[in-house]
Protein backbone atom coordinates (compact mmCIF):
# COMPACT_ATOMS: atom_id res chain seq x y z
CA UNK A 1 0.00 0.00 0.00
CA UNK A 2 1.16 3.54 -0.77
CA UNK A 3 -0.69 6.44 0.85
CA UNK A 4 1.25 9.16 -0.96
CA UNK A 5 -0.77 11.48 -3.20
CA UNK A 6 -1.18 11.46 -6.97
CA UNK A 7 -0.12 14.70 -8.66
CA UNK A 8 -2.26 16.04 -11.51
CA UNK A 9 -1.44 19.12 -13.56
CA UNK A 10 -2.82 21.23 -16.40
CA UNK A 11 -2.66 24.85 -17.50
CA UNK A 12 -6.10 25.62 -16.06
CA UNK A 13 -9.56 24.16 -15.47
CA UNK A 14 -9.33 21.53 -18.22
CA UNK A 15 -7.45 19.09 -16.03
CA UNK A 16 -10.34 19.12 -13.57
CA UNK A 17 -12.26 16.93 -16.04
CA UNK A 18 -9.51 14.34 -15.49
CA UNK A 19 -9.37 14.89 -11.75
CA UNK A 20 -13.14 14.30 -11.47
CA UNK A 21 -12.89 10.94 -13.20
CA UNK A 22 -9.88 9.88 -11.12
CA UNK A 23 -11.64 10.89 -7.89
CA UNK A 24 -14.68 8.79 -8.86
CA UNK A 25 -12.68 5.72 -9.86
CA UNK A 26 -10.06 5.91 -7.10
CA UNK A 27 -12.13 6.82 -4.07
CA UNK A 28 -9.33 6.37 -1.51
CA UNK A 29 -6.54 8.22 -3.28
CA UNK A 30 -5.12 11.52 -2.09
CA UNK A 31 -4.89 14.00 -4.98
CA UNK A 32 -2.91 17.20 -5.54
CA UNK A 33 -3.99 19.41 -8.43
CA UNK A 34 -1.76 22.05 -9.96
CA UNK A 35 -3.36 24.58 -12.30
CA UNK A 36 -0.55 26.47 -14.03
CA UNK A 37 -2.82 29.43 -14.71
CA UNK A 38 0.08 31.85 -14.93
CA UNK A 39 1.28 30.14 -18.10
CA UNK A 40 -2.13 29.47 -19.64
CA UNK A 41 -2.64 28.69 -22.47
CA UNK A 42 -0.12 25.96 -23.29
CA UNK A 43 -1.60 25.30 -26.73
CA UNK A 44 0.06 28.20 -28.56
CA UNK A 45 3.53 27.82 -27.01
CA UNK A 46 6.61 26.23 -28.59
CA UNK A 47 7.63 22.69 -27.71
CA UNK A 48 10.75 23.97 -25.96
CA UNK A 49 8.70 26.30 -23.79
CA UNK A 50 6.19 23.56 -22.94
CA UNK A 51 9.00 21.24 -21.84
CA UNK A 52 10.52 23.98 -19.68
CA UNK A 53 7.19 24.71 -17.99
CA UNK A 54 6.29 21.03 -17.55
CA UNK A 55 9.61 20.33 -15.83
CA UNK A 56 8.80 23.00 -13.24
CA UNK A 57 5.41 21.38 -12.62
CA UNK A 58 7.04 17.98 -12.13
CA UNK A 59 9.59 19.43 -9.70
CA UNK A 60 6.71 20.92 -7.69
CA UNK A 61 5.16 17.47 -7.32
CA UNK A 62 8.45 15.79 -6.48
CA UNK A 63 8.82 18.28 -3.62
CA UNK A 64 5.34 17.15 -2.51
CA UNK A 65 6.55 13.52 -2.49
CA UNK A 66 3.80 12.24 -4.78
CA UNK A 67 3.91 8.62 -5.98
CA UNK A 68 3.12 9.40 -9.61
CA UNK A 69 2.20 12.30 -11.85
CA UNK A 70 -0.69 12.60 -14.28
CA UNK A 71 -0.33 15.09 -17.12
CA UNK A 72 -3.97 16.14 -17.45
CA UNK A 73 -3.20 18.20 -20.54
CA UNK A 74 -3.10 17.16 -24.17
CA UNK A 75 -0.49 19.72 -25.18
CA UNK A 76 1.94 18.93 -22.36
CA UNK A 77 1.49 15.20 -22.96
CA UNK A 78 2.21 15.32 -26.67
CA UNK A 79 5.02 17.89 -26.43
CA UNK A 80 6.89 17.00 -23.25
CA UNK A 81 6.25 13.54 -21.84
CA UNK A 82 9.28 11.80 -23.36
CA UNK A 83 11.63 14.51 -22.09
CA UNK A 84 10.04 14.41 -18.63
CA UNK A 85 10.41 10.64 -18.37
CA UNK A 86 14.06 10.87 -19.39
CA UNK A 87 14.72 13.59 -16.82
CA UNK A 88 12.81 12.41 -13.75
CA UNK A 89 12.75 9.09 -11.91
CA UNK A 90 9.03 9.04 -11.14
CA UNK A 91 6.08 7.48 -13.01
CA UNK A 92 4.55 10.07 -15.37
CA UNK A 93 1.37 9.24 -17.27
CA UNK A 94 -0.12 11.40 -20.01
CA UNK A 95 -3.56 11.23 -21.57
CA UNK A 96 -2.55 9.64 -24.90
CA UNK A 97 -1.54 6.10 -23.92
CA UNK A 98 -4.52 5.32 -21.64
CA UNK A 99 -6.92 6.56 -24.31
CA UNK A 100 -5.38 4.56 -27.13
CA UNK A 101 -5.11 1.43 -24.98
CA UNK A 102 -8.86 1.67 -24.38
CA UNK A 103 -10.11 2.48 -27.86
CA UNK A 104 -7.92 0.01 -29.76
CA UNK A 105 -9.95 -2.78 -28.15
CA UNK A 106 -13.07 -1.39 -29.79
CA UNK A 107 -11.75 -0.24 -33.17
CA UNK A 108 -11.48 -2.21 -36.40
CA UNK A 109 -9.43 -1.65 -39.54
CA UNK A 110 -10.77 1.00 -41.85
CA UNK A 111 -12.57 3.11 -39.25
CA UNK A 112 -12.41 6.89 -39.38
CA UNK A 113 -11.42 8.61 -36.15
CA UNK A 114 -11.60 12.34 -35.55
CA UNK A 115 -9.29 14.24 -33.22
CA UNK A 116 -9.82 17.74 -31.87
CA UNK A 117 -7.08 19.41 -29.86
CA UNK A 118 -4.99 22.56 -29.48
CA UNK A 119 -2.84 23.78 -32.35
CA UNK A 120 0.32 22.54 -30.61
CA UNK A 121 -1.08 19.06 -30.14
CA UNK A 122 -2.32 18.77 -33.71
CA UNK A 123 1.01 20.11 -34.99
CA UNK A 124 2.91 17.41 -33.05
CA UNK A 125 0.90 14.64 -34.79
CA UNK A 126 1.37 12.59 -31.61
CA UNK A 127 -2.20 11.29 -31.54
CA UNK A 128 -2.13 10.40 -35.22
CA UNK A 129 1.21 8.56 -35.04
CA UNK A 130 0.27 6.59 -31.92
CA UNK A 131 -3.18 5.67 -33.23
CA UNK A 132 -1.86 4.45 -36.57
CA UNK A 133 0.91 2.49 -34.86
CA UNK A 134 -1.56 0.70 -32.59
CA UNK A 135 -4.50 0.41 -34.99
CA UNK A 136 -3.39 -0.20 -38.60
CA UNK A 137 -5.42 0.95 -41.59
CA UNK A 138 -7.50 3.59 -39.83
CA UNK A 139 -8.16 7.04 -41.22
CA UNK A 140 -7.53 10.11 -39.05
CA UNK A 141 -9.18 13.50 -39.42
CA UNK A 142 -7.48 16.22 -37.34
CA UNK A 143 -9.00 19.54 -36.34
CA UNK A 144 -7.29 22.23 -34.26
CA UNK A 145 -9.74 24.09 -32.00
CA UNK A 146 -7.66 26.92 -30.48
CA UNK A 147 -10.60 28.93 -29.16
CA UNK A 148 -12.17 26.24 -26.99
CA UNK A 149 -9.68 26.16 -24.10
CA UNK A 150 -9.76 29.96 -23.58
CA UNK A 151 -13.57 29.83 -23.78
CA UNK A 152 -13.65 27.11 -21.12
CA UNK A 153 -11.43 29.20 -18.85
CA UNK A 154 -13.92 32.06 -19.22
CA UNK A 155 -16.85 29.78 -18.43
CA UNK A 156 -18.30 30.15 -21.95
CA UNK A 157 -19.44 26.54 -22.10
CA UNK A 158 -23.14 26.56 -23.01
CA UNK A 159 -23.74 30.00 -24.50
CA UNK A 160 -24.36 30.92 -28.15
CA UNK A 161 -20.70 31.78 -28.70
CA UNK A 162 -19.74 28.23 -27.71
CA UNK A 163 -22.43 26.73 -29.94
CA UNK A 164 -21.43 28.71 -33.01
CA UNK A 165 -17.73 28.07 -32.46
CA UNK A 166 -18.20 24.33 -32.09
CA UNK A 167 -20.51 24.24 -35.10
CA UNK A 168 -17.67 25.71 -37.16
CA UNK A 169 -15.05 23.35 -35.73
CA UNK A 170 -17.21 20.27 -36.37
CA UNK A 171 -17.61 20.98 -40.10
CA UNK A 172 -14.67 18.75 -41.17
CA UNK A 173 -16.38 15.78 -39.50
CA UNK A 174 -19.90 16.23 -40.89
CA UNK A 175 -20.77 13.57 -43.50
CA UNK A 176 -17.38 11.90 -42.99
CA UNK A 177 -18.80 8.85 -41.16
CA UNK A 178 -16.34 9.05 -38.29
CA UNK A 179 -16.94 6.40 -35.63
CA UNK A 180 -15.12 8.16 -32.80
CA UNK A 181 -14.07 11.68 -31.86
CA UNK A 182 -11.18 12.01 -29.42
CA UNK A 183 -11.34 15.09 -27.22
CA UNK A 184 -7.58 15.63 -27.30
CA UNK A 185 -7.61 18.60 -24.92
CA UNK A 186 -8.91 18.11 -21.39
CA UNK A 187 -10.91 21.36 -21.60
CA UNK A 188 -13.06 19.89 -24.35
CA UNK A 189 -15.27 17.50 -22.30
CA UNK A 190 -16.91 20.66 -20.95
CA UNK A 191 -18.39 21.10 -24.46
CA UNK A 192 -19.38 17.47 -24.91
CA UNK A 193 -23.13 18.05 -25.07
CA UNK A 194 -22.82 20.74 -27.74
CA UNK A 195 -20.46 18.54 -29.73
CA UNK A 196 -23.01 15.72 -29.44
CA UNK A 197 -25.71 18.00 -30.86
CA UNK A 198 -23.54 18.60 -33.93
CA UNK A 199 -22.34 15.03 -34.55
CA UNK A 200 -25.33 13.00 -33.41
CA UNK A 201 -25.55 9.88 -31.27
CA UNK A 202 -23.69 7.50 -33.60
CA UNK A 203 -20.27 9.02 -32.90
CA UNK A 204 -18.46 7.81 -29.78
CA UNK A 205 -17.11 10.96 -28.10
CA UNK A 206 -13.98 9.99 -26.17
CA UNK A 207 -13.33 11.71 -22.84
CA UNK A 208 -9.66 11.12 -22.06
CA UNK A 209 -10.29 11.63 -18.35
CA UNK A 210 -12.47 8.52 -18.20
CA UNK A 211 -9.83 6.44 -19.97
CA UNK A 212 -7.11 7.82 -17.69
CA UNK A 213 -9.04 6.90 -14.54
CA UNK A 214 -9.60 3.31 -15.67
CA UNK A 215 -5.98 2.95 -16.76
CA UNK A 216 -4.70 4.42 -13.50
CA UNK A 217 -6.78 2.04 -11.41
CA UNK A 218 -5.15 -0.96 -13.08
CA UNK A 219 -1.70 0.65 -13.04
CA UNK A 220 -1.75 1.30 -9.29
CA UNK A 221 -2.89 -2.25 -8.61
CA UNK A 222 -0.23 -3.75 -10.86
CA UNK A 223 2.56 -1.66 -9.32
CA UNK A 224 1.42 -2.08 -5.70
CA UNK A 225 0.81 1.66 -5.35
CA UNK A 226 -2.83 1.57 -4.25
CA UNK A 227 -4.01 3.49 -1.21
CA UNK A 228 -6.23 1.04 0.64
CA UNK A 229 -7.07 3.27 3.58
CA UNK A 230 -10.77 2.98 4.39
CA UNK A 231 -11.59 6.65 3.91
CA UNK A 232 -12.24 9.05 1.07
CA UNK A 233 -9.12 10.74 -0.21
CA UNK A 234 -8.73 14.50 -0.06
CA UNK A 235 -7.78 16.84 -2.88
CA UNK A 236 -5.50 19.85 -2.54
CA UNK A 237 -5.53 22.62 -5.15
CA UNK A 238 -2.66 24.90 -6.15
CA UNK A 239 -2.62 27.70 -8.74
CA UNK A 240 0.29 29.68 -10.11
CA UNK A 241 -1.97 32.72 -10.57
CA UNK A 242 -5.27 33.36 -8.81
CA UNK A 243 -6.14 36.50 -10.78
CA UNK A 244 -8.19 34.47 -13.26
CA UNK A 245 -11.58 32.83 -13.72
CA UNK A 246 -10.39 29.46 -12.46
CA UNK A 247 -12.17 29.65 -9.10
CA UNK A 248 -15.53 30.58 -10.60
CA UNK A 249 -15.42 27.93 -13.32
CA UNK A 250 -13.95 25.27 -11.03
CA UNK A 251 -16.70 25.72 -8.48
CA UNK A 252 -19.24 24.86 -11.19
CA UNK A 253 -17.28 21.90 -12.55
CA UNK A 254 -16.55 20.40 -9.14
CA UNK A 255 -19.85 21.46 -7.56
CA UNK A 256 -17.87 22.87 -4.63
CA UNK A 257 -19.05 26.38 -3.72
CA UNK A 258 -16.26 26.70 -1.14
CA UNK A 259 -13.45 25.75 -3.54
CA UNK A 260 -11.85 29.16 -3.03
CA UNK A 261 -11.00 28.23 0.55
CA UNK A 262 -9.11 25.14 -0.63
CA UNK A 263 -6.87 26.85 -3.21
CA UNK A 264 -3.37 28.06 -2.49
CA UNK A 265 -1.19 30.18 -4.74
CA UNK A 266 2.31 28.89 -5.39
CA UNK A 267 5.34 29.89 -7.42
CA UNK A 268 6.95 27.20 -9.58
CA UNK A 269 9.54 29.51 -11.15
Amino acid sequence: MDTRAIGIFDSGVGGLTVLLEIAKALYNEELIYLGDTKNFPYGDKSKENIIKIAKKCVKFFIDKNVKLIVIACGTATTQAIEELRETFNIPIIGIVTPTIEAIKKQTINGEKIGIIATEGTIRSKKWEKELKYNIPNIEIINQACPLLAPMAEQGWIVNNVAKETIKEYMKPFINQNISKLILGCTHYPLFKEIIREELGNDVDIINTGEKMANYLKEYLKEKGLENNMNKRGECSYFLTDIECNFIKVASNILQEPDIKEKIRKINIE
